[in-house]
């Protein structure tokens, strides 16, 4: 099949195991299945998941890297891989409905105007998923690090007053499931490589929208999301990941300052906080595994410096 495709579809596996094998199996079912090319890039997996790929209708792109390089960057690899006009980055532990591929992509060519669409994610039971997010202010990352979401001091991060379940602008589609046009995406330079895994899609959401473009949830375009279906195998990097990113959002897009404060109520406050917690639950492995998230941030706050102090200086020259 030598015709172009309409969509390129990424997938970033980790030990994805059968959880990819259904995501193959779903994008082999739908409707749109012949228009799509499918790009696996695998990240080191040990768990043979990338072997005995189920048959697409056009032949699966495998990228096998020696090393994990992260989920950004293996986005960035798998996009550069194709050439169709769009690209959905969807995670292994998905499986999309026969029609939403077709009705994310109509929705995302219907308005020029439109840069990325995000689906309606469902669990396991059918229940949505409050997956749309805001824009993570300064005062919102700090505050939420704090708790003080719990308090109603602070608005949450996502969306949960609103019930998902017709088309409107956001501020933030989840990267579970994340189509944007090529030209936007090569515009932007892709994802930036410095989020490991967590809070790029946020800050591509962010990019895209500084740049003009709107961020839509399609409701119609559903698709059942396991979550943390390969990150919950690490907990304990998982935890540090989330916070070494959420550091390096707030640097690049509200500031050094932002950046410190929130390494002190990570220290501070999620780190206790998550302990107590887990100290609650009677979880000693789970206080071990927080710990040990803590002992790793620790380690990796000297080298985040550089990265914050070259994000002053960029917002300076903006």
């Amino acid at each position: 099949m030598t015709d172009r495709p309409a969509l390129d579809v990424v997938i970033v596996n980790w030990n994805g195991g059968s959880l990819l094998r259904a995501c193959l199996a779903s994008l082999a079912a739908a409707r749109d299945a012949a228009a799509v090319q499918v790009t696996v890039v695998d990240n080191a997996s040990t768990d043979g998941s990338a072997e005995t790929l189920p048959a697409l209708p056009r032949p699966l792109r495998l990228i096998q890297n020696a090393a994990n390089l992260g989920f950004g960057r293996a986005c960035d690899q798998g996009a550069a891989a194709g050439d169709a006009p769009a690209i959905l980055f969807l995670n292994p532990d998905t499986q999309v409905a026969p029609d939403a591929l077709g009705v994310a992509l109509a929705a995302l060519t219907a308005d020029r105007r439109t840069g990325i669409v995000g689906a309606r994610l469902v669990d396991l039971d059918g229940r949505t998923a409050r997956s749309c997010a805001r824009a993570p202010s300064a005062l919102g990352l700090v505050g939420r690090a704090l708790a003080l979401d719990r308090l109603g001091l602070v608005r949450p991060h996502f969306l949960r007053e609103w019930d998902h379940a017709e088309d409107r602008a956001v501020d933030q589609v989840m990267g579970a499931f994340l189509m944007i046009r090529r030209d936007l995406f090569r515009a932007l330079g892709g994802f930036d490589p410095r989020f490991f895994v967590y809070w790029e899609d946020a800050d591509l959401c962010a990019r895209a929208r500084a740049a003009g473009f709107a961020v839509r949830h399609v409701a119609g375009a559903v698709a059942r999301h396991v979550g943390q279906g390969t990150t919950r195998q690490v907990r304990a990097r998982r935890l540090f990941y989330f916070l070494r990113s959420q550091i390096l959002y707030a640097g690049k897009h509200h500031g050094a300052g932002t950046a410190l404060a929130l390494a002190a109520a990570s220290f501070g406050a999620q780190v206790p906080l998550r302990l107590a917690l887990a100290l609650a639950r009677r979880s000693p492995r789970e206080a071990v595994e927080v710990l040990r998230a803590a002992g790793l941030l620790a380690a990796a706050l000297p080298g985040l410096v550089p990265d914050l102090l070259r994000a002053a200086r960029a917002r300076r020259a903006a």
